[in-house]
């Protein structure tokens, strides 16, 4: 099960809204209602949990790029709106890798052989890979998520919560964050 809100700061305090993510694709996509929630182009957090696995917090300051923290980037990735979260820069890779891993893939079938060509590095006699490849038990998947918090750990620093304490936040970590805002009694409306 999912939950998300909007927090967005105002003169007066913070306002928070629950909201849908049915139309959301992509993090600009995420960005966008963010900004449309923003007043004055004023800070607005976008809170995205799924119950017992995760959470994520996008900060969007106006005009500028994007903040993104999330709890445990590998329980993310098992989830369509952890997806989102995860961007190429997030995760270090190069921006479009993906497409042209797929491409390769097209032309080169995953044991590395090309389309009928035989596999030279599979012994013939037992089917095992042959004594020069490298050992099978190291996976080195550069495409991995790390297990564990990947982010902006600095991303509610200002506004209140260390990144000491949000790397502790695990359950229900959203009523922690609203305390650490000042804006608990807001959230209660929407939750």
């Amino acid at each position: 099960m999912y939950f998300a809100a909007l927090l967005a700061r105002t003169e007066d305090g913070w306002e928070a809204s629950d909201t849908e993510l049915d139309d959301v694709e992509t993090l600009s996509d995420l960005t966008d209602l963010a900004r449309e929630a923003s007043v004055d182009e004023d800070t607005v957090l976008v809170y995205i949990e799924q119950e017992d696995a995760w959470f994520g917090v996008v900060r969007v300051d106006g005009e500028e790029d994007p903040r993104i923290y999330i709890s445990d980037a590998s329980a993310a990735a098992r989830s369509s709106y952890g997806e989102i979260l995860l961007t190429d820069e997030l995760l270090g890779r190069e921006p479009g890798a993906d497409d042209e891993i797929a491409a390769l893939e097209e032309l080169v079938d995953l044991d590395g052989t090309e389309d009928g060509e035989p596999d030279e590095a599979m012994d013939s006699a037992d089917g095992r890979a042959g004594a020069d490849d490298p050992d099978p038990d190291l996976d080195h998947d550069p495409d991995a998520v790390p297990a564990g918090p990947l982010g902006d750990l600095g991303v509610l620093a200002d506004l209140g919560l260390s990144e000491k304490q949000l790397l502790t936040l695990r359950t229900d970590a959203l009523v922690e964050i609203a305390d650490a805002l000042g804006a608990a009694e807001v959230l209660e409306t929407v939750r």
